[in-house]
């Protein structure tokens, strides 16, 4: 394994607050969390990123995703709005531990976590055509 923080987590060189575990995935509490009860989700296998992190990890995280989100919702049934899951890839788009790893965030009314907006693109309908095309080709 590689010598990351999720890496020593795994390995149980750090502590955890594990919420789920398998052969493929630990689920455990992020210890800074956004709200009560953010979970990080992670595959047990090193990889830096969703890019490149092996396609035997793709159902089971998003299963256990799924799961932690189930049981967000009914530990805070009468208070939780909703719930955010989402992955950053890369330092351009936030990514700070470089581990492959899912947030999944409950969300509760006047929390104070938020993703804002920027300003509304306003492409014209041929840019739209042509992105389309090009992101359908190199898929």
């Amino acid at each position: 394994m590689y010598d990351c923080i999720f890496c020593k987590i795994v390995k149980k060189e750090l502590p955890r607050y594990e919420v789920y575990e398998d052969d493929l995935v630990l689920a455990f509490l992020d210890i800074n969390p956004l709200t009560v009860g953010h979970t990080l989700v992670i595959p047990k296998e090193h990889s830096e990123n969703l890019l490149n992190m092996d396609d035997k990890f793709n159902d089971r995280i998003l299963r256990v995703c799924k799961k932690v989100s189930n049981a967000l919702k009914i530990i805070n049934s009468s208070i939780c709005d909703g719930i955010n899951i989402y992955s950053s890839l890369g330092a351009g788009a936030g990514q700070e531990v470089f581990h492959t790893h899912f947030h999944v965030i409950p969300r509760f009314k006047n929390d104070g976590f938020g993703f804002k907006r920027g300003n509304k693109l306003n492409l014209e309908i041929e840019k739209f055509k042509e992105l389309s095309i090009q992101i359908g080709m190199n898929i």
